[in-house]
């Protein structure tokens, strides 16, 4: 029990140190606003690296011999996109990594035919999502926070105590993370923090349904603030024949902003709906024979929140 306190707690710490010692020697990566950012002054974009360097330290004191594939996997994400962050990549060796990483995790997990398929496409997609929803201070932060804070009580619940306190460790990083984060934020996450944040939330979530922790339902629901979003953007972008791939301010948390929002004032609001989503998926573990109930509830949530921001979108439209 010391260890897993010791653990959660030095992932704190170091995170918090580290993202100040990078504020302190500055000259780091800057994103500078364009057409596409929320953002208006330059900022420094490598704050997931000290996200990892807090989980890493957590996974020396856990040492779990079941998840260190995927713990290797999620670092040479990290490692990667910090690569990004500094110089760029082309998008295809990207793409490429996140494959080749989340094959061998799955693979180290036991899946394989048809599950090993459609666990690395869901993978990919929520390594690459995260990543999108990465566009406005503390939402991503928060996500984290709260999603792998959320899978942390449940693996507990679960007895499942080591990805339990990994799980609680990614979420102590994030929070020391947002608090150079939270609007307005010294540093924003980047890739560095996005990609590998994204590909733990799909594969701890697969490999905690697996072990039996939750129901697939669980994680799904957990972080479907992001989910849901990004999906919903993507298909819509494809339906009107936009080019998917590139930037854009589509989403739902943009438009938000867009409106006339303040970051702080999104934040606030994504973490009630963050909130609300957790609750409904814990609310899964405990009334599994009202699943098909919840799932109604939760798509009549998102259709709420969609068609409010979608009637204040065209009418601002008409307007101007």
């Amino acid at each position: 029990m010391n260890e897993l306190v010791v653990a959660v707690l030095s992932a704190f710490v170091i995170c918090w140190l580290a993202l100040a010692g990078l504020l302190w020697r500055g000259r780091l990566p800057m994103d500078h606003p364009n057409e596409r950012s929320l953002h208006a002054t330059p900022t420094p974009r490598i704050g997931g690296l000290g996200i990892m360097a807090g989980v890493a330290a957590a996974t020396v004191w856990l040492a779990s011999a079941s998840l260190a594939p995927v713990m290797l996997a999620a670092f040479a994400l990290a490692a990667l996109s910090v690569l990004d962050d500094v110089w760029g990549l082309p998008v295809a060796l990207r793409f490429l990594a996140h494959f080749i990483a989340a094959v061998a995790a799955l693979l180290a997990l036991g899946l394989g035919g048809w599950s090993l398929l459609l666990g690395t496409l869901a993978v990919v997609w929520m390594t690459n999502l995260y990543n999108f929803m990465d566009g406005a201070d503390g939402l991503a932060g928060g996500m984290a926070a709260i999603g792998f804070g959320a899978l942390a009580l449940a693996a507990w619940g679960g007895g499942a105590p080591e990805l339990a306190a990994l799980c609680a460790a990614i979420a102590a990083a994030a929070l020391a993370f947002l608090s150079f984060n939270f609007p307005p934020a010294r540093i924003f996450m980047g890739d560095a923090g996005s990609i590998p944040l994204g590909f733990l939330a799909a594969t701890l979530g697969i490999f905690g349904a697996r072990q039996g922790v939750w129901p697939w339902l669980f994680p799904l629901l957990v972080f479907s603030p992001f989910i849901v979003d990004a999906s919903v953007t993507l298909v819509r972008r494809g339906l009107r024949g936009e080019k998917i791939w590139r930037a854009h301010r589509s989403h739902y948390y943009q438009r938000v902003v867009l409106l006339g929002a303040s970051h702080r004032q999104l934040a606030w609001a994504a973490y009630a709906l963050m909130l609300a989503s957790a609750g409904l998926a814990f609310a899964l573990l405990q009334l599994p024979q009202h699943t098909a109930s919840l799932l109604i509830l939760a798509t009549a949530l998102y259709l709420l929140v969609f068609l409010a921001i979608d009637r204040r979108w065209n009418r601002s439209r008409n307007e101007s």
